[in-house]
């Protein structure tokens, strides 16, 4: 564990709080459970990552883990619509020849 971990939750144990930022949480949707997509880019690319706990920071990590497996999973989805298109005959010029 870093020292700015260590710190961060000894500071939190002698103060009597649990290891993880609740308030985060009452704040609407956490990251840890948001779904993919453009809402989550959204809170993503406006946050000031600068200024989160070492907790926020691993689910800001973790968040961005999952949007950009949903974008590669839709970026693998259109090359393969693209592929299967390119390769199918058309009526085209093509056919005439």
């Amino acid at each position: 564990m870093s020292p700015g971990v260590v710190d961060f939750l000894f500071r939190r144990l002698v103060a009597g709080e649990p290891a993880e930022d609740v308030q985060w949480g009452r704040e609407g949707t956490a990251l840890a459970v948001q779904p993919p997509g453009a809402e989550l880019a959204r809170r993503l690319a406006e946050t000031d990552i600068d200024a989160l706990t070492p907790t926020e920071l691993f689910h800001y990590v973790r968040a961005a883990q999952r949007l950009a497996a949903w974008a590669e999973e839709l970026r693998e989805t259109a090359v393969g619509r693209y592929c299967s298109a390119s390769s199918a005959p058309s009526g085209g010029a093509a056919a005439s020849t």
